[in-house]
């Protein structure tokens, strides 16, 4: 998971692949996060 170091040349996690780790991780939290939301809402009205 080294493709920001592949193709910027730069390495802002030290090599570890953490920050590409953060970039999936974050948006899969606020969809599933969007998605309960939402679930909640409907629950409600009904």
């Amino acid at each position: 998971m080294d493709f920001i170091e592949s193709i910027f040349g730069i390495s802002p996690d030290g090599g570890s692949g953490s920050f590409e780790f953060l970039l999936f991780a974050v948006p899969v939290a606020g969809i599933v996060f969007l998605w309960a939301r939402s679930r909640a809402r409907d629950k409600r009205k009904r």
